[in-house]
């Protein structure tokens, strides 16, 4: 059996492994603008629904895989977070854009304390993901730009 570090660092390796090899996953990208959602949906056959909360709007994308990926977007039209829950991690590399690789090389090094669990905080991201396999969870945003009033329990 490995050692729980050796595991941590399979996990971590695991989650960058599905975000590269996950070719049609989600294409919401994080600090983009949201123009690319209608794109997006038929891109990957998903349906999109959308909802305004009036300081920001909600573009959800079921995709057939059965995950579902939620792309918020300020009044500014840019893309503040996305959230997946589902059967398989989307697309990591497309969903974060120029994050990404902020993102895996602190997932490379990271600690966290279980085997289900990853949370990175680098400067401006916040990646939190978890779950096992067919049951994924998890968030990434820029707290600089989330609008005022809007909690971070909303982004679910």
């Amino acid at each position: 059996m490995p050692s729980p570090f050796a595991f941590k660092r399979l996990l971590a390796s695991g989650t960058i492994a599905f975000a590269v090899l996950l070719p049609c996953a989600a294409s919401a990208t994080l600090g983009e603008p949201e123009a690319s959602v209608q794109a997006d949906g038929e891109q990957l056959h998903g349906s999109i629904k959308d909802s305004d909360r009036g300081t920001y709007r909600v573009h959800e994308i079921q995709l057939p895989s059965g995950t579902l990926v939620r792309e918020y977007s300020g009044l500014d039209g840019r893309v503040f977070a996305v959230t997946w829950h589902g059967p398989f991690i989307p697309n990591l590399r497309q969903m974060l854009g120029s994050y990404f690789d902020e993102y895996a090389t602190a997932a490379k090094t990271q600690p966290h304390p279980d085997h289900h669990h990853l949370q990175i905080q680098r400067g401006d991201l916040v990646v939190q993901s978890s779950g096992h396999m067919r049951a994924f969870s998890g968030r990434a945003y820029l707290p600089q730009s989330i609008p005022g009033g809007v909690s971070l329990g909303e982004l679910q």
